[in-house]
């Protein structure tokens, strides 16, 4: 049996506006692993086939399963504001993803990002064996380039880039500093630049808001408005880690999505009293937020420096 990776194909790929959507996207995975390591007619459900998935690919490769999810919570996303289909949507991830316990002997490892973790309303619930590693130094760097790995791997496209712009070199780094640097994820560590936007900005030669061009998050201005947040708190917010690793409060708190969807991040840390300081990570979050979220849910002119979201 090969070693080939087969991995799951994208949550990203599906509009979900109807329960039938979120099966739709679950059947046609499944099928396609089913065609490969063989299917029950007894297994009877997205959960119990995922179930014998696991086994039998375990099974017929001699190998335990390495499962890679990546966006796990883009259907929830999209359900938000209509509770009725995100507690379906819940309901059936729930029993989906309760085959990383009930299959854990065949299991070597499983990796699940998204945007948002849903702690106590949970899909999560029953899965006492996954670790959150969102606030852990040790993994602080996993997700972005570090200054380091920036000069020591793209010193050309930086000569580049400062040629183009008629920028001497120093000049180029500081400005790449100051537009794509700046995330943490935790509080006691360097920053991470943002990769996506720094491959395009090396790319086109040109400084701008990639991260934000890619696609406007209405999920976050649906909450934002219905939270009625202050927008002033932006740049000086404080929240406490529990906070930060669970979305239970989103109706009155927006914060934590904000957080964990990468428009704020942590600023500073306080020992003490185990409170994170935070704030846009660099110029184009806080340029991008005002260009083009505000015009999204606010008349406030893009020129005015104070504002409030209302309706």
């Amino acid at each position: 049996m090969s070693n080939k990776l087969h991995s799951f194909r994208n949550f990203n790929t599906q509009k979900y506006d109807t329960q039938e959507a979120l099966i739709h996207v679950l059947e046609e995975n499944l099928q396609y692993w089913e065609s490969l390591y063989g299917a029950s007619e007894s297994e009877i459900g997205v959960a119990r086939r995922f179930n014998g998935v696991i086994r039998r690919a375990a099974e017929k490769t001699g190998k335990n399963v390495v499962v890679l999810v990546d966006e796990y919570d883009k259907p929830m996303l999209q359900a938000i504001g209509n509770e009725a289909l995100l507690t379906e949507y819940r309901n059936t991830l729930k029993a989906f993803y309760g085959a990383l316990k009930s299959m854990d002997a065949y299991l070597r490892f499983a990796l699940l990002t998204g945007v948002t973790k849903f702690s106590k309303i949970s899909v999560f619930s029953d899965l006492n064996n996954l670790e959150d590693i969102s606030l852990q130094q040790a993994y602080n760097n996993l997700c972005g380039i570090t200054e380091q790995e920036l000069l020591e791997n793209f010193e050309e496209g930086i000569r580049v880039l400062g040629q183009h712009n008629e920028m001497a070199y120093e000049e180029t780094c500081k400005s790449l500093r100051q537009w794509y640097d700046g995330y943490h994820f935790s509080g006691h560590v360097g920053g991470l630049y943002n990769p996506f936007s720094l491959l395009n900005v090396l790319k086109s030669r040109e400084f701008g808001s990639y991260w934000f061009e890619t696609g406007t998050p209405t999920f976050l201005v649906e909450l934002l408005l219905r939270s009625h947040y202050d927008l002033h708190r932006l740049t000086e917010e404080l929240a406490t880690a529990d906070s930060l690793s669970g979305i239970d409060t989103m109706e009155t708190n927006p914060v934590p999505i904000l957080y964990q969807s990468g428009y704020l991040t942590v600023k500073g840390y306080d020992k003490r009293f185990h409170t994170y300081t935070l704030g846009f990570p660099n110029r184009e979050v806080e340029e991008g937020f005002i260009k083009f979220l505000l015009p999204l849910y606010s008349a406030t002119s893009k020129a005015d420096s104070a504002f409030e979201i209302v309706r």
